[in-house]
């Protein structure tokens, strides 16, 4: 017989009800075994033609009801060496493509996983916290795995790159001979960013895989979750400093005046005159300064404190700045001009670990004075209604260390709407 009919023979009768379950079961045991034809393998409730084509091979009778049925590789491989001129590796190899090793696999992919890890950690920041806890996380929860078995475990340096490059850290680590010309309003656009640290001006559009992994190093650095909405997550960039927009990172504010005699300081006048709010752009801040009339701003984080100071105390209010959650490059923008003008900053948020932690960046980067943030003004407003538990990492209060402990043994929230009539009494001008 010619061996190319030898092969289509082959080819017919191993593909067909008999074997094709026993083949795959060896397939199975040689991959995991880098190729071993070591011990057996066996087929759970055997249909008839498996029954004979195991007997075929082994010439040993087996039961018709018998529930499994086991063969040896070895015999296997004989017996298909004696039938078809060649062994189990290359039949299996000729039917359905060569075999894989899975522990060779295996130990590249995890050789591929630690020298990541390895270039990861050699980055100036690994030794912050926050960048340990992110590297820690994307290893234990299969993310740098998939990277690596998709090939791409590039990203992760990129996304190192990137970090290195925002405008806080870069401030750190000065020394950075390439850096690219500063946005007038001292943040970094995304594309910018993106280029400096890729070549690639794309490579962080949104709900891209780079994004995704530097949105949960940011994410972990403020201590939550990667925001699900958009304007979440440019709130996020804006609080390392890089912008997707500077039209779109806002500040609402409330009777803050302003001197110079720029339009928008005009606007700003005008509003206050009357007690109306305003929003400012972060695009209007860089392109036409404004320097706050006020040389005392309140900043509170939810936009119903800001409402009813307009709504009740309209132009007699104290100038107030709405944070509306994490700060924005637009608000960090005019309150450090502020503070550089003279102002003092009276600072507040919610009563939950997000809110401890925006205060606390407040006292850090602008000198601000926490503003009925202690641990008695929180249990006072706990007592006044429910509150919500508190969820995600805890965070300290280092202006009041017992107001973080009160936090931590209530478990409870306390939103700033809550406090509104005292906070609507600080506001009130006399």
């Amino acid at each position: 017989m010619s061996a190319e009919r030898r092969e289509y023979r082959e080819h017919d009768e191993l593909q067909g009800e008999g074997w094709s379950r026993l083949l795959a079961a060896a397939r199975r045991r040689l991959e995991r075994t880098s190729g071993a034809l070591d011990g057996d393998i066996g087929l759970a409730e055997p249909s008839e033609a498996e029954r004979r084509t195991v007997i075929g091979i082994t010439g040993r009778y087996r039961a018709e009801n018998a529930q499994r049925l086991a063969i040896s590789l070895h015999e296997l491989d004989g017996y298909l060496h004696d039938r078809y001129g060649t062994g189990l590796l290359t039949t299996l190899g000729r039917l359905h493509g060569p075999l894989r090793d899975r522990p060779a696999e295996r130990s590249d992919e995890e050789a591929r996983r630690e020298q990541a890890l390895k270039s990861a950690h050699s980055s100036r920041l690994a030794g912050q916290g926050w960048f340990a806890a992110w590297l820690e996380r994307i290893a234990a929860d299969g993310t740098l795995t998939r990277l690596v078995r998709r090939g791409d475990a590039p990203l992760l340096d990129a996304a190192v790159r990137v970090l290195e490059r925002l405008p806080g850290d870069r401030d750190r680590f000065p020394g950075d001979q390439d850096r690219p010309p500063a946005h007038p309003a001292g943040v970094l656009p995304l594309p910018v960013l993106a280029e400096w640290a890729t070549g690639d001006t794309k490579a962080l559009v949104p709900g891209s895989p780079l994004e995704q992994l530097v949105l949960r190093a940011l994410a972990q650095r403020t201590g939550g979750d990667i925001p699900r909405v958009r304007a979440g997550r440019r709130a996020l960039w804006e609080s390392a400093g890089a912008i997707a927009d500077d039209l779109a990172s806002q500040v609402l504010v409330l009777n803050i005046g302003a001197e110079g005699d720029t339009v928008v300081c005009d606007w700003l006048r005008d509003a206050a005159d009357f007690g109306i709010p305003f929003r400012l752009t972060l695009h209007q801040l860089a392109t036409a300064p404004v320097v706050p009339a006020a040389r005392t701003i309140f900043v509170c984080e939810n936009p119903a404190v800001l409402r009813a100071a307009a709504g009740e105390l309209q132009d007699t209010s104290a100038a107030l700045v709405c944070t509306e959650g994490v700060a924005s490059a637009a608000c960090h923008k005019l309150l450090g001009d502020a503070v550089r003008a003279g102002a003092r900053l009276h600072w507040r948020a919610d009563f939950d670990w997000a809110g401890l932690r925006i205060t606390a960046g407040a006292v850090a980067r602008h000198g601000a004075r926490p503003w009925r943030m202690t641990a008695a003004d929180y249990t006072a407003a706990l007592s006044k209604g429910e509150s919500t538990p508190l969820a995600g990492p805890p965070a300290a209060s280092p202006w009041d260390p017992e107001l973080a402990r009160a936090m931590a043994e209530s478990g409870s929230t306390v939103m700033e709407e809550r406090l509104l009539p005292a906070l609507l009494s600080d506001l009130t001008l006399t």
